[in-house]
């Protein structure tokens, strides 16, 4: 069993199947919020690693869909920047543990991390809002 440090938007769908198969792999979950979070740009960019900034950004972000945040012209400087005002932007979830920190849920690359029960379904980072069994996350609170 491992503990994992899940930072992750409340409501979100995704994020919820996620630690459920995280749970359902034997692990402790400890769950955060993404938005409440109080971040710097030093920790943030510890989740990074060597990926590209645009795999940074959470795609299913408002502003990133309306074209407002377009990942592919940020630097890295003015990515952490836009992403500490707007935590939306972030892709998530954000995961610790072990030592080791990591962004979005490549199932590969969890299992091979801290092992994972194999999903009863395909897991994906794509937002599912929109489809029928799956309403929109709800918006989040003001703070």
């Amino acid at each position: 069993m491992t503990v994992v440090t899940f930072w992750e938007k409340p409501g979100c769908g995704n994020n919820s199947r996620q630690k459920a198969l995280l749970v359902a792999s034997g692990h402790e979950v400890e769950a955060r919020s993404l938005l409440t979070e109080t971040w710097e740009a030093a920790r943030l960019r510890s989740f990074f690693g060597d990926r590209p900034v645009a795999a940074w950004f959470n795609r299913a972000s408002p502003r990133v869909k309306a074209g407002e945040v377009v990942p592919e012209a940020m630097d890295e400087a003015a990515a952490l920047a836009a992403m500490l005002a707007d935590p939306l932007l972030i892709r998530r979830p954000l995961m610790e543990a072990d030592g080791r920190r990591e962004v979005g849920f490549d199932t590969d690359l969890v299992a091979a991390w801290i092992g994972l029960a194999t999903p009863a379904a395909p897991m994906s980072e794509a937002c599912l809002e929109g489809e029928a069994e799956h309403p929109p996350c709800p918006a989040p609170a003001e703070g």
